[in-house]
């Protein structure tokens, strides 16, 4: 028996219920990489502005990156023509926010306490440096590399931990003497697009009382409240 997972998120100035997907798209994209010059930058920002322990999942300046990065449109382009393979609009990347990010690692977590009413959609910019991304609860695993592609529920946990690992996320396996840190752009999807929901294959009121009870976005494991466990993303009952 699978647990049920159940996402509460915010429409409107009302929480909606909704089922949470276990299907995970991936794919490896042929996208350029990044110039050195952008390269170096993200070093200079992270060594100075944006410290990254191990686990850690933070944002980093698009902005700037654009004004270094020629081949940014070549990027989402081909980010999009990806989606449209998956029978989405090529609209969609377009009206989705967008975001520069850098992690070391990453503990496993979901993101649906803050982001219950999306799908992430992200392109790995850095190169091989020996991660996965794990979905311990779905079992997949996925090699990040330069061009890797993933559209998932924000609702499912995931972390990103050494290739093989089997000990799940450690710390002592990101030291400071190597350099593990990868760089991505994700986009929040709208859950609420009906191509994107039907793509996940999500189901929308699946728990209408509940959600009329709650006051804020949070992820519920069979009808209870529950986190996951950062370093062997089980889940453990209680919040």
């Amino acid at each position: 028996m699978h647990d049920l997972l159940t996402s509460y998120f915010w429409h409107g100035d009302t929480l909606r219920s909704r089922s949470v997907s276990g299907i995970v798209h991936a794919a490896q994209l042929d996208v350029p990489e990044p110039p050195a010059r952008l390269v170096a930058d993200w070093q200079r920002e992270i060594a100075t502005n944006v410290p990254l322990e191990p686990g850690d999942v933070e944002p980093m300046p698009l902005a700037r990156a654009r004004t270094r990065w020629p081949d940014y449109a070549q990027c989402v382009q081909a980010m999009s023509d990806w989606l449209g393979t998956l029978g989405l609009p090529a609209s969609l990347l377009p009206a989705s926010d967008v975001a520069l990010m850098a992690c070391r690692g990453a503990r496993y977590h979901h993101d649906g306490a803050q982001y219950g009413g999306a799908a992430f959609c992200n392109l790995f910019l850095s190169e091989d440096k020996g991660l996965d991304v794990h979905f311990p609860v779905t079992g997949h695993r996925i090699a990040l590399t330069r061009g890797t592609a993933l559209l998932f529920d924000t609702g499912q946990p995931h972390a990103v931990v050494p290739r093989g690992s089997d000990h799940g996320f450690d710390a002592a396996d990101f030291p400071s003497s190597i350099d593990r840190t990868q760089l991505f752009l994700t986009w929040e999807l709208s859950i609420e697009d009906a191509q994107v929901a039907r793509l996940l294959g999500v189901g929308f009121d699946v728990d209408p009382v509940t959600a009329s009870q709650l006051d804020e976005e949070q992820v519920r494991v069979n009808g209870e409240p529950a986190q996951v466990c950062a370093n062997s993303g089980h889940w453990l009952s209680g919040t």
